[in-house]
Formats: C-alpha cells, sequence, structure tokens
C-alpha cells in the first residue's frame, strides 16, 4: 500500500496508488507467509435481473455476510469447506481433485477446480492447504441467494494468487474470478455478482465496462426477505434461455421491457419516489416474462408479500434470478421502513439482518 491509501480505498481501479502496489514484483526480501486470508461480500441484485444477460445495467449492491478463504502452504493439497460438507479433502499433486470423488461432491466442488486451475495457469505456486467458509450466506442449510458462488470464487482467487506471489488490482481480480466463475457455471451469468463481491460498495454493473460506484440515498431503506428454501440460478436462466428458443419474439418484447426500466436505475436512484415506482414496475414487467416463460421466477409467496408491502407503503421485487432466494422490500426511511418490517413480520416473513454497501475482497 503506498502512503495515502487506506486499506479502504474503493474501488481499487479508481485509487492509482493501491492498484500500482498490488500489481508490483515481489519485493526484495519478501519471506513466506504462514497464511493467507481473504474475504469477499455477498451481494444483492436490485434491478436488472435478466436485462443484464442482454447489455442492460444492473444495479447491485454488496453486503455484510462473507465467505472467508484460507491458504496455507503445505506438503501436500487438501480442502477444507465444511459448509458445504466437505472435511479433509485430500487432491492430487496438482491440487486437482481426485479421480474417484463422486460425481455429486465433484459438480458441487465444480467452481474450486475452475478457480485453481485458473490460478495456476497464471502463477503455479502450492501445494496449499486451503480453508473456504461460506456459512454467513447460508441459513438453517439453505443459500439465501446472496451470491455464495461468486464470493467464493472472488475470495479464493485472491488468496491463492497471493500465496501464489501473483499480486491483481481489483480490475485483474475481477477479470480472472469471473472467468472462472463463468467457466463453472457452463457460461452463463453475467459476472455482475462477481462485480460486486470484488469491488463491494453500489454498483451499476454491465457486462464488458467497469463498474460504476454509486452512493446509497440516505432516505431509501432496503429489506431482504426469506422467500423460500433457494434457487438454481443456472435452472432458472436456462428456462428463460429455452423460451427465447422456442419464442423468439415474445422474448425479445419481455426482454426489451426489462432493459428500458434497466437503464433508467442509476437516475432514479436520486429521486425516492421515482426509484420506488421503478422497482414496482420492474418486478411486473419481470411477472410478465415469467408468465410467458414459465420459469419460476415469481412465486406465489413473492406475490403475497408484494401485497403486504403495499398495504404498508413500500414495494417488493424478487432479487437476482428469482425462485427461491431473497425478496427485496423497499421504504422511506424512518418510521415507514419501521411499519414495513413489522408488517412483512406479522406476515410470517424473516427479514435478514444485512448491512448494505460491503467493502469489496480483501485480503
Amino acid at each position: 500500500m503506498r502512503p495515502g491509501c487506506t486499506p479502504h480505498c474503493r474501488p481499487w481501479a479508481a485509487c492509482s496508488r493501491c492498484a500500482r502496489a498490488r500489481s508490483a514484483p515481489t519485493p526484495t526480501g519478501w519471506t513466506d507467509v504462514t497464511a493467507i486470508t481473504s474475504s469477499a461480500p455477498g451481494k444483492l441484485f436490485l434491478l436488472g435481473e435478466y436485462a443484464v444477460l442482454h447489455g442492460a445495467p444492473a444495479l447491485l449492491v454488496a453486503v455484510d455476510r462473507r465467505v472467508t478463504v484460507t491458504v496455507v502452504p503445505a506438503g501436500s493439497w487438501r480442502l477444507h469447506a465444511q459448509s458445504i460438507g466437505i472435511q479433509h479433502l485430500d487432491l492430487d499433486d496438482e491440487g486437482q481433485l481426485p479421480a474417484a470423488l463422486n460425481a455429486q461432491t465433484r459438480s458441487t466442488l465444480r467452481l474450486f477446480d475452475t478457480v485453481r486451475a485458473a490460478v495456476r495457469a497464471q502463477a503455479g505456486g502450492g501445494p496449499f492447504e486451503i480453508s473456504i467458509d461460506s456459512a454467513e450466506l447460508s441459513r438453517d442449510g439453505h443459500k439465501l441467494g446472496l451470491g455464495s458462488s461468486a464470493a467464493v470464487a472472488s475470495a479464493l482467487t485472491a488468496a491463492l494468487a497471493r500465496a501464489s506471489r501473483l499480486y491483481l488490482d481489483r480490475a485483474a481480480l475481477f477479470t480472472l474470478a469471473q472467468s472462472a466463475h463463468r467457466a463453472a457455471q457452463n457460461g452463463t451469468g453475467s459476472g455482475g455478482d462477481v462485480a460486486a463481491s470484488v469491488y463491494g460498495g453500489l454498483l451499476s454493473y454491465a457486462v464488458g465496462a467497469t463498474p460504476v460506484p454509486l452512493q446509497w440515498p440516505n432516505d431509501l431503506t432496503m429489506l431482504a426477505v426469506v422467500t423460500g428454501e433457494g434457487s438454481v440460478t443456472t435452472d432458472l436462466v436456462g428456462r428463460v434461455n429455452d423460451f427465447g428458443a422456442e419464442h423468439p419474439l415474445q422474448h425479445a418484447q419481455d426482454v426489451a421491457r426489462l432493459t428500458r426500466l434497466a437503464h433508467t436505475a442509476q437516475s432514479a436512484l436520486a429521486d425516492r419516489a421515482e426509484f420506488l415506482r421503478l422497482i414496482d414496475d420492474y418486478f411486473t414487467a419481470l411477472a410478465r416474462l415469467d408468465s410467458h416463460a414459465e420459469a419460476g421466477i415469481v412465486t406465489a409467496r413473492h406475490r403475497e408479500l408484494r401485497v403486504v408491502a403495499q398495504r404498508a407503503g413500500g414495494v417488493f421485487k424478487t432479487s437476482g434470478a428469482g425462485g427461491g432466494d431473497v425478496g427485496l422490500a423497499f421504504s422511506a426511511s424512518g418510521l415507514a421502513a419501521e411499519r414495513l418490517a413489522a408488517a412483512l413480520t406479522d406476515a410470517g416473513a424473516s427479514v435478514v439482518p444485512l448491512v448494505l454497501g460491503a467493502e469489496g475482497t480483501r485480503s
């Protein structure tokens, strides 16, 4: 870190001194580190879902629940990931998954393997003993829909790179983590969730562009609400893609409607009433897409919570791919937010305590 910078410079890409420091050659006299620990935040998609896959900007915010990865130089490769039931898994001499591993466990660890391969392709390194803790992004054994895979990709890439003496600025970290994350998801996904985990804060994100940092409005409150037992993003996106292949005209019309709304998100943040209307309009447009695609984006529980929020003076929408992941309820701050929270609780909804605008990946 250079004089004048702080550990919280954000985004790194905007701080040339931090970027140069992290991409500089290894200093003379640098000694082996016994352990490297990196962490990355979860995220929430506020607006732009599905449209972002077609070039529209999306609005995302990092949250204060984090994935933590620790990498320690060791005599052989070993993986611990107790949050997903992996304990003391011995890897081969290159850090690859053992050949005898069953198909289900291999699938669960596909992201780990793609990140490991991506970092080793650039820096070599190892052998390492690796621990991955993603428990904060789950509840009662179910993912909350806070982007745990993107946070794992970001934190694991950062930790392995640093342990291998590969120094990355934010942009390079995003590129490497997103490449591995996308490969693990068979080429699906926009990269917005990885961008939120790497850069942190509140972001406007579009594929192929540098994320734009934004400020959260002081008069706006958002609550994250449990709506089910989690969903698989690739399944939901796959169904929408199948719909697009079968009914390209209707799909194009539905996506165009979402895209027009997504392009107004950044300017709408300046006016709370306008932003709340936009959130409601976007949920309506998502529901319309879902009614045509029959993908399961919008559930009966989502519709119930929308009515609850409206009666309390707020608005509600799905987050990310939708399905059983968390939903989002918005209102004015202060007493209005307290009324909304009480109404959701009375309706049997569980509000997830979150701090918005969390710091991005750190080591």
